[in-house]
């Protein structure tokens, strides 16, 4: 056990190894801590440009003086063109063309579930080729439901799953409360069950409906020296595969049901990934689980590349292989083990349900905990980038032409600019970028 190990139910007595800062808990928090302060902090473009374009308007109005001052120009006229060029250069459409954007799109994501802690996350979504998920909690629910029934002729699956959940009412183990919560999500009605037995080791016993009623594994079947009829082989084989847990219902001493439990693909999951595929986004699959489990997740997901068995503390390794292919990966995760990784990847997306570490470690978190929001995301970042794009060109358009003709560039054709001018084509330009910059809300954020 490592510390930050949760115990459903039951007891455990346990021999302390390790404490405080030798835990693996503490391990994994050094881990992040390191990525944390190797990550690199990019300019920000806008402020430089702003910069420039300070200094540029300053030596244009030095430049314009001189030349004025070298035809011979009244010194009246001369200070007039100095003071047209520095009124109508506009650092401002230049200083906010950037931050306009993006305290819209901040806003825009907060709407939507989506906590941005670190802009430069948001900012690198859409440049993403491929996005890791996490499988336990994240690509599934982390809770176990039947995912597969399988009844011998005559009989419904709904009947025998309402039996088994019925039988097992009374039970406290994981089997007990998949088949309750399966039972639940069908909106199913529960029979009475009388006269509860456990059965230790094998399962549980009710009589339900004056039948006797029993629930448990291949051991109660071999207790109770049963075969496993031939239409219920298939199913079996079939879970075997995917390394799911099988149940079988014995009804008045008959095999009658054969329930495959596992720990349930989220119904999101399979939009999410469809729309990363239709964006032409790689998705690949992190987990501890074991290949066959891995794989059977992967193959009804449709999901590309598989990473199964892979131990808490070599989930930033295999991040860091992928990026050592000039990849550029997003990582989404909700647990402790996932934190490393989550600040390892290019982009880090913690699903807001999962551990306050992992919540830390994440450039952007997932309020709603839907693996929906992960294309969300790439959407809203390829927006914002336009937004941006298009209001740097802008306002250094205008100043490229304004500048020159401010000077009085056009000046024998007749062309000049009163400072007044000026001030109102600053004041228009700015204006411009903020209305260029709210039109972000209009972006639809289920497109990529």
């Amino acid at each position: 056990m490592i510390a930050g190990t949760l115990n459903g139910q039951g007891s455990l007595r346990v021999r302390v190894a390790r404490v405080g800062e030798g835990t693996a808990l503490a391990g994994i928090m050094r881990l992040v801590a390191q990525a944390q302060q190797s990550r690199s902090r990019a300019q920000a473009l806008a402020d430089r440009a702003a910069r420039l374009l300070t200094y540029t308007a300053i030596a244009a109005a030095t430049i314009t003086a001189l030349i004025w001052a070298m035809f011979g120009a009244p010194w009246n006229y001369t200070i007039e063109r100095v003071v047209t060029v520095l009124v109508i250069a506009c650092p401002h459409a230049l200083g906010l063309a950037v931050p306009l954007v993006v305290a819209i799109s901040t806003t825009l994501g907060v709407r939507h579930g989506l906590l941005v802690r670190d802009r430069r996350g948001l900012e690198e979504a859409r440049r993403l080729d491929i996005v890791v998920f996490d499988k336990t909690g994240t690509l599934t629910l982390g809770e176990h439901r039947v995912v597969d029934i399988a009844t011998v002729a005559g009989s419904a699956a709904d009947a025998a799953l309402a039996l088994a959940a019925a039988a097992e009412r009374d039970a406290e183990h994981p089997i007990a409360r998949a088949l309750h919560l399966s039972a639940t999500d069908r909106k199913l009605d529960l029979p009475v069950a009388r006269e509860f037995q456990a059965i230790p080791g094998r399962g549980v016993s009710a009589v339900i409906d004056g039948r006797t009623v029993e629930v448990g594994g291949p051991a109660l079947l071999r207790a109770k020296r049963l075969d496993v009829p031939g239409a219920l082989r298939s199913a079996e084989a079939r879970a075997a595969e995917a390394g799911r847990t099988v149940v079988y219902l014995i009804d008045d001493g008959e095999v009658g049901a054969l329930f495959a439990i596992a720990d349930a693909v989220r119904p999101e999951s399979r939009e999410a990934i469809r729309r990363l595929h239709a964006a032409g986004i790689e998705v690949a699959m992190l987990t501890g689980d074991a290949r066959a489990v891995a794989d059977s997740v992967a193959r009804e997901l449709r999901i590309d590349t598989v990473f199964a068995e892979v131990l808490p503390e070599d989930k930033a390794a295999v991040i860091e292989k992928l990026q050592a292919q000039g990849k550029r990966i997003a990582m989404v995760g909700d647990g402790v083990n996932d934190a490393p990784a989550l600040v390892t990847a290019d982009v880090g997306i913690a699903i807001g349900a999962g551990t306050d570490v992992a919540v830390e470690a994440g450039d952007i978190v997932l309020v709603r905990s839907d693996p929906r929001d992960v294309p969300a995301i790439i959407a809203l970042s390829r927006a914002t980038y336009r937004k941006m794009i298009q209001n740097l060109w802008w306002a250094a358009g205008y100043n490229l032409l304004a500048i020159p003709l401010a000077a009085g560039a056009l000046a024998a054709w007749g062309v000049l600019l009163a400072p007044a001018v000026g001030a109102v084509l600053m004041s228009a330009s700015t204006v411009v970028v903020a209305l260029n910059a709210q039109l972000l809300r209009r972006t639809p954020m289920e497109s990529i």
